[in-house]
């Protein structure tokens, strides 16, 4: 550690401790089971697929306080089943099924009885990207007629359509879209974080839809993890806090008698438990926390949640002790249902279910064994179906357990009012355009950015600004509303969006333009850092491009390492005698000291959302000097002193932060001048470039996917169909949603999909002396009807490998691996110095393959495919 390093004493805002819950946890006292009165258990019987549970103990779980009416629920209980003893056993099975729209049709949700719908994260109603409120309110209107009609024998009972409102009703274009939970976490504010839960419920129930896949409460304790953002802190008592307020916003409060009041919908606590918390932040991963850890860090949020009412829950992708959690019959049925009491129904993730143990998409009664209720089926729920009641039939599958997961999702369509409500077009708020992204909750969104925006660097007082003054905005992120958005924004990923895209959006460029313009002064934007008369100031706005879920884990904090392009170009202008004002775009706190060098002041904006001019409100006074408004944002997650320091979080023995939990400057508190920061990373990058993927589910930085044909080549945006007449591209699946590639050509004429860099060729000299490949998985579909080749570019020449033979003796609908020498490129005469292209697949035959991981590895040359030494 440098001594600049340990002379560097940050104050910070001291908030309670995730190890210090007391208002979650239980005494020693309490160790009986609960048997809850509103949700009396099924008589258990014995099925093929049940496991004994060991070495866990339900006495260290809380024993909660539930919020609803026992005579109330009474009475629900009674029509349930009165309800159930009336369906057939393909009826049940139905309501335990949710389909994905681009699947199913209203005609299949009459004969199979389904009992939800959802609409995936990188689908669009009917394909179309612009569908109206109308088109929604008719699609829905559909759907629940289909439901509804009797005709064929069946029980008239609405379906619930799922939707990913994660921050705002971010699917549809001119929703009001709002800070991710990160940023909401920064504000520590629980009743801004209630009032936008309100306001997602308004515009979501104003296309008819009545659930949402939300609000995400997993305790990040990694921050290599592809969803922290999505998260509300690595402290659990502040996500308790406001995990509650979000769903106290999305389904109203019991207490207050705002319960499902019409303007309200169902929410969803998730991810069902530990998710933020697996082995290096991988996604879908192994949580390895003792069982009292899982207690302390990972649960208080569903505790708060249970009893503050919520429908539903979500079971996570990730594992607990190596048992996938939706197979996790301790946790969901033994825990979450008989030791809290909940009562409302378990719902499971896309195709999750598939990743248990002996389990498929379409087959998995080990899950219903574990207590999951509703199948998350998006594709193949029809043979699910089949499957599953054939399992009850077989003796394989108890009915009671059916008859459980039936009455759970039945109890909650009753609390919510589903099982009443008229048709969705005929609903409260539907269709009301007024309410879609209403002044009121633009500036609602515009509040919760100015809030959440975290001060780290102010010195020599360098903000606020003259609105008066000559300021150069530069960076690639400061005219880019999407990019403020991050991920599940309109696409899944977030990305393949416009500004035009935001109708009522502002850029943080538009913002502080807005603000300068008016007072007088002069704003310019360039991107690249070039002007046209020397500024007072520049405003840097820089960060991380859109992504979601796995595609977003990283390897490292470092941020740019062996680029460093922003940090330069900060430098240039700091050169010049020209102020520099960072602002860091970010899903996650990231390593960027010679950024923060660079910089005299340095804010996260996190992701702040479409109104990105609530950024600009914090830096400028008004136009009499007066400051406007001040910082008021903490960090909700510890921020690292180095690239390695993946696991740094408040209330750990070795706790040692750059900047802790719950530091945040502000413009009235005595500042504290911040010291030159050491940059050297140490050894943490030396394996950086070794197994690193080029492609796995998206293109990896500095890699960009390009689609070609007759010489001109489009940039692939992720869940995005990129066609013309000789190539077209679109997602598939390999292990999970959205981690491949699907490639057709046409015969028309020559097509290309290539990993390109956009920018400064790569030097692959490296990958020569380590011996490495680069290796692919190819699914092959159909024939090679002409030669198909592996391509590699340097600046100016490309060189082609036929691999048409290994190709077709791949068996059809097989995935396969295939790799090539890297050395192979060299000695076919291409410079090693300069390489542009890493990898294309080139032919002008006909043939449908799928892609996926690609990716560099070393000391491997000797077991490539295509070798040529």
């Amino acid at each position: 550690m440098t001594g600049a390093q340990q002379s560097l004493k940050i104050p910070h805002k001291k908030l309670t401790a995730s190890t210090k819950l007391g208002v979650f946890i239980a005494t020693a006292a309490a160790t009986l089971l609960i048997v809850s009165c509103s949700n009396p258990p099924l008589k258990e019987e014995a099925s093929a697929v049940d496991t004994p549970v060991t070495h866990t103990n339900p006495a260290l779980w809380p024993t909660l306080k539930l919020p609803f009416d026992p005579a109330q629920t009474a009475i629900i209980n009674k029509k349930v089943a009165a309800i159930v003893s009336q369906m057939t056993l393909e009826q049940k099975v139905g309501q335990m099924t949710q389909a994905e729209v681009g699947f199913v049709t209203p005609e299949d949700v009459k004969k199979y009885h389904l009992g939800s719908v959802l609409e995936g994260g990188g689908s669009y109603l009917d394909g179309n990207k612009f569908a109206t409120i109308d088109d929604w309110l008719a699609k829905l209107d559909a759907f629940y007629e289909a439901a509804m009609d009797t005709s064929d024998g069946g029980l008239p009972i609405p379906l619930i359509w799922g939707t990913d409102s994660v921050h705002g009703h971010n699917k549809v274009i001119g929703a009001t879209i709002f800070p991710h939970n990160i940023g909401l976490g920064a504000t520590n504010n629980p009743e801004l974080v209630r009032k936008i839960g309100e306001v997602t419920a308004i515009e979501t129930m104003v296309l008819g839809k009545d659930w949402t896949f939300a609000p995400e409460i997993s305790v990040t304790r990694n921050d290599r993890w592809g969803r922290t953002y999505e998260g509300y802190s690595e402290d659990a008592a502040l996500v308790a806090s406001l995990g509650q307020a979000a769903i106290e916003g999305l389904q109203g409060s019991i207490a207050d008698g705002t319960f499902m009041d019409g303007r309200r919908l169902l929410a969803t606590a998730k991810h069902y438990v530990g998710d933020g918390g697996t082995v290096d932040g991988v996604d879908r991963a192994d949580n390895i926390a003792t069982e009292q850890e899982l207690i302390d860090i990972h649960s208080p949020g569903y505790f708060s949640a249970i009893e503050s009412g919520v429908l539903s829950i979500m079971a996570s992708h990730s594992s607990w002790q190596g048992t996938r959690m939706h197979g996790h019959r301790y946790l969901i049925k033994d825990i979450l249902k008989n030791k809290l009491g909940f009562d409302g129904f378990v719902v499971g993730d896309w195709n999750s279910h598939a990743l248990v143990d002996g389990c498929e998409p379409d087959n998995c009664p080990e899950a219903i064994a574990a207590g999951l209720d509703m199948f998350m089926v998006p594709e193949h729920w029809k043979s699910f179906i089949t499957n599953t009641v054939q399992q009850v039939r077989d003796g394989v599958v108890p009915e009671s357990h059916i008859d459980d997961a039936v009455s759970r999702i039945l109890r909650s369509k009753f609390r919510a009012g589903i099982m009443t409500a008229p048709k969705p077009s005929a609903r409260q708020l539907a269709g009301n355009t007024a309410l879609f992204g209403a002044p009121e909750h633009i500036q609602l969104a515009r509040q919760a950015v100015r809030e959440s925006a975290v001060l780290l660097k102010n010195n020599n007082a360098a903000l606020p600004l003259k609105p008066n003054s000559r300021v150069l905005v530069t960076g690639s992120a400061a005219d880019d509303i999407g990019r403020q958005s991050g991920g599940w924004t309109i696409s899944w990923q977030g990305t393949g969006t416009t500004n035009e895209d935001f109708p009522q959006g502002k850029s943080i460029w538009q913002g502080i333009k807005t603000h300068v313009e008016a007072a007088g002064g002069h704003a310019e934007y360039q991107a690249n850092g070039e002007y046209t008369q020397k500024p007072d100031v520049a405003i840097m706005v820089f960060g991380e491009k859109p992504y979601a879920e796995w595609q977003g884990d990283i390897k490292t904090l470092a941020w740019q390492p062996g680029d460093h392009s922003d940090a330069k170009l900060m430098e240039t202008l700091k050169a010049q005698g020209i102020k520099v004002i960072s602002v860091f775009i970010s899903g996650r706190p990231l390593w960027l000291n010679r950024e923060i060098n660079a910089s005299d002041a340095f804010i996260a904006a996190w992701l702040p959302g479409s109104q990105g001019a609530g950024v600009a409100d914090l830096l400028f006074t008004d136009q009499q000097g007066k400051m406007t408004y001040d910082f008021t944002g903490t960090l909700p997650l510890s921020w690292p002193k180095a690239p390695d320091q993946y696991e740094v979080n408040v209330g750990d023995d070795d706790y040692d932060p750059l900047f802790p939990f719950g530091y945040g400057l502000n413009y009235t508190s005595t500042q504290k001048h911040i010291p030159t920061l050491n940059t050297d990373p140490g050894n943490a990058l030396d394996d950086l470039i070794m197994n690193t993927p080029l492609f796995k589910g998206r293109a990896r930085e500095p890699w960009q996917l390009f689609v070609g044909s007759k010489g001109k080549k489009t940039l692939y945006e992720n869940n995005l169909i990129s066609h013309n007449a000789i190539i077209s591209v679109s997602e598939a699946d390999q292990e999970t949603q959205g981690d491949a590639i699907d490639v057709k050509w046409s015969g028309k004429g020559n097509g290309e999909i290539s990993l390109r860099v956009s920018d400064v060729p790569l030097n692959f000299n490296e990958y020569i002396d380590n011996n490495s490949i680069i290796a692919f998985d190819v699914y092959r579909l159909t024939k090679a009807q002409k030669p198909i080749y592996l391509q590699a570019s340097d600046t100016n020449k490309s060189h082609k490998i036929d691999i048409t033979l290994k190709f077709n003796a791949a068996p059809v609908n097989e995935w396969n691996r295939l790799s090539v020498d890297i050395a192979c490129f060299k000695e076919a005469g291409l410079d090693i110095n300069y390489i542009v292209e890493a990898l294309g697949f080139v032919t002008n035959g006909k043939v449908n393959a799928r892609f996926a991981n690609i990716q560099i590895e070393p000391n491997m040359a000797d077991k490539a495919a295509f070798r040529c030494r």
